[in-house]
């Protein structure tokens, strides 16, 4: 039998949790897993238990940061007007603002 593989706090996680989303809520979750530099595991626990996401930074997540940013701009630049604009935009925006934010050091993204 092979070894039990333990977390970081030395707990067996035998516990499959598993749902379904849209292809939007998919890629919306995406997004956000590679914004906070964690796992997807990691991160989808910490959101469903209500604790703090905190990003690490490295070159991955700053490659991340730089691209989803990109993303945006070019987005905005090709809207005619700012009735254009969805709710999963507006959500990816706001993230990349909280993100950027703790990254400086500044609290809940003020």
């Amino acid at each position: 039998m092979s070894q039990k593989i333990r977390d970081n706090k030395n707990r067996w996680r035998s516990k499959t949790v598993a749902f379904r989303v849209s292809p939007e809520e998919w890629e919306q979750i995406n997004i956000f897993v590679k914004l906070s530099g964690l796992q997807k595991q990691e991160y989808l626990i910490n959101r469903v238990l209500e604790k703090d996401i905190v990003v690490q930074g490295s070159p991955r997540t700053y490659k991340a940061l730089r691209n989803q940013l990109a993303e945006v701009l070019e987005f905005l630049q090709s809207l005619s007007s700012a009735g254009d604009i969805t709710e999963e935009l507006l959500e990816v925006i706001s993230q990349i603002a909280v993100t950027l934010n703790g990254m400086r050091g500044e609290p809940n993204g003020e």
